[in-house]
């Protein structure tokens, strides 16, 4: 890497950082992305109706679409006196940019521009298209905006950005929220027995999903169902017997997992219990949510996003892993252990998938996050690589230094 890219990489992460963009307000880190591009001579920079923006460099001949995707926002600060260096200044101190979204995931959102301008500048002379996306509300909704970004690209192959210190993920458990609901009847609390308590039918609910054996995979682990939260309605209900009660469980989803086969079982051992208790009455489905996006606009999603997970033999990964090491990186094949946009690209769309970010998975969402300027500098070098591998004759690029 030459020294005018390596001090743009920094500069430009630098200034997301600075840019406070928690979901639905990522505007500002958006109008950063779209000068950057426009700056390295990105061929056209499109911004869609929830606010992502994309960035294109084509090449003279026709090929494969490769796609790199970062999401914009971050989760909040809730105490910005806690961390050592402010959270939104962007400090350099010990080879370390330190703030917000340094590792989750400005940095690798930074190289992924840079990395592609290198094509920008150069002959074109490679067939294909590189485009890079700015994501939005990846946090609340994982894949639910990138499902807009698929459909306009039609990537061939899709590169996710979230941290893994530069080592090759090739799937990840899914997420999902089920919602379990339980209906009583309310009444005054010092006759309970002319009422039906919800939360008493709650606890027995509970007590039978504890029994359920979570499904599992060899390499992904087991399909964990985890009570989160429990809510009782009226609250607050002083003298009075609740009428309803909800419990949140977070589900991880394995590969092949669906909307009906991750309820069924539950739906089943609820079923059973009504039918043994004809004063019980539960409902399960999955958690909903919407929210407004800088643009405006309003997205929403039924909250399951899919796991995914690819063989290390395929093809594209080993022409990625095998280009990563003779450009003298040695990364480890594994699996991501959070959720990710991957949720859509591959596991609802099926478009070949691969992880490859800078910095520390740990580091995301926590206080004095940072990004070691090594592991970014040397993502620019392992995104240039990915375009070597994937689109083959990829050419004519700037100096790499």
């Amino acid at each position: 890497m030459n020294t005018e890219e390596k001090q743009q990489v920094i500069e430009l992460c630098q200034e997301l950082i600075r840019q406070k963009s928690y979901s639905g307000g990522e505007q500002q880190a958006a109008g950063v992305i779209q000068r950057a591009m426009k700056q390295l001579g990105f061929d056209a920079v499109n911004t869609d109706r929830y606010g992502n923006v994309v960035g294109c460099i084509r090449g003279k001949r026709s090929g494969k679409k490769l796609l790199f995707d970062g999401h914009m926002d971050t989760v909040p600060v809730p105490e910005e006196s806690a961390w050592k260096y402010p959270p939104f200044a962007a400090e350099i101190h010990d080879g370390k940019i330190y703030g917000r979204g340094a590792s989750d995931m400005k940095g690798a959102l930074a190289a992924m521009i840079v990395a592609a301008g290198r094509y920008a500048k150069g002959s074109r002379d490679f067939a294909g298209e590189i485009d890079v996306a700015g994501v939005v509300h990846e946090e609340c909704f994982e894949g639910v905006a990138a499902r807009e970004i698929s459909r306009a690209v039609k990537p061939d192959y899709v590169v996710i950005g979230e941290a893994s210190m530069l080592n090759l993920k090739i799937g990840q458990r899914g997420r999902a929220e089920v919602v379990v609901e339980t209906f009583g009847k309310s009444c005054h609390s010092a006759n309970p027995e002319k009422g039906n308590n919800a939360v008493y039918q709650m606890a027995k609910i509970i007590e039978e999903i504890r029994g359920l054996s979570p499904t599992s995979h060899p390499v992904l682990g087991k399909g964990i169902l985890e009570l989160t939260d429990i809510k009782s309605s009226p609250y607050p209900g002083a003298s009075v017997v609740p009428d309803y009660c909800r419990a949140t469980y977070d589900r991880r989803l394995l590969i092949g997992e669906t909307p009906e086969s991750v309820l069924e079982p539950i739906r089943k051992l609820c079923g059973e219990s009504m039918a043994k208790d004809p004063s019980l009455h539960v409902k399960v489905s999955y958690a909903s949510g919407k929210e407004t996006c800088y643009t405006g606009a309003e997205i929403r999603a039924e909250r399951f996003f899919p796991g995914w997970l690819y063989d290390r033999s395929e093809p594209f990964v080993q022409n990625v892993l095998a280009q990563l090491r003779g450009m003298g990186y040695d990364p480890a094949i594994t699996q991501y252990n959070f959720c990710t946009n991957g949720s859509h690209y591959a596991g609802e769309a099926g478009i070949p998938t691969i992880g490859l970010g800078p910095s520390r998975e740990d580091l995301a969402h926590t206080t004095n996050e940072f990004i070691e300027i090594g592991q970014l500098t040397n993502a620019v070098d392992c995104y240039d690589g990915v375009i070597q591998a994937l689109l083959k004759d990829a050419a004519g690029k700037g100096s790499v230094g």
